[in-house]
């Protein structure tokens, strides 16, 4: 098991509302991230198909693993908060989700910056696909990441 793999098990226990909807981490790197989320009828909403919401949470969430694979080594030293989230739901999502995330900069300039400033801010961009593997929605979520102390 790498440090990635630590890391996504370990994020989903450390968020409850994620955990409880069925968010699965399935990728994690230096500034990237994947995760699923199988339908269920308590996700679905009243035409349905998943529900918006649910939709935000996974792409929120991978978002945040993203942000935690470009700080791997020095997350525990950090406070990270999402600080503006914008969607754009492109087409009814059919069935169960993936989504995929990056971060708008390399995590050594990330990391670069935390070191020298203290803090840095910066956005992760995050596509989310339904089973038929249609796009079905654009996220960008912007995250404020300093040291602790």
């Amino acid at each position: 098991m790498n440090m990635y793999d630590a890391m996504k098990t370990q994020m989903i226990e450390m968020v409850p509302f994620a955990k409880n909807i069925g968010v699965v981490l399935t990728e994690m790197g230096d500034g990237t991230a994947e995760g699923t989320l199988e339908i269920k009828p308590e996700l679905m909403n009243h035409i349905q198909t998943m529900h918006a919401g649910v939709i935000y949470s996974l792409g929120e969430t991978v978002s945040g693993a993203a942000m935690t694979g470009a700080f791997a080594e020095q997350i525990l030293g950090l406070t990270p908060v999402a600080a503006e989230a914008t969607i754009h739901y492109t087409k009814k999502a059919k069935g169960s989700l993936r989504a995929t995330g990056k971060t708008d900069q390399s995590g050594e300039t990330l990391r670069r910056l935390v070191e020298q400033d203290g803090k840095a801010r910066f956005k992760v961009a995050v596509t989310l696909f339904d089973e038929t593997e249609a796009e079905v929605g654009k996220m960008t979520v912007e995250w404020a990441v300093k040291k602790n102390g």
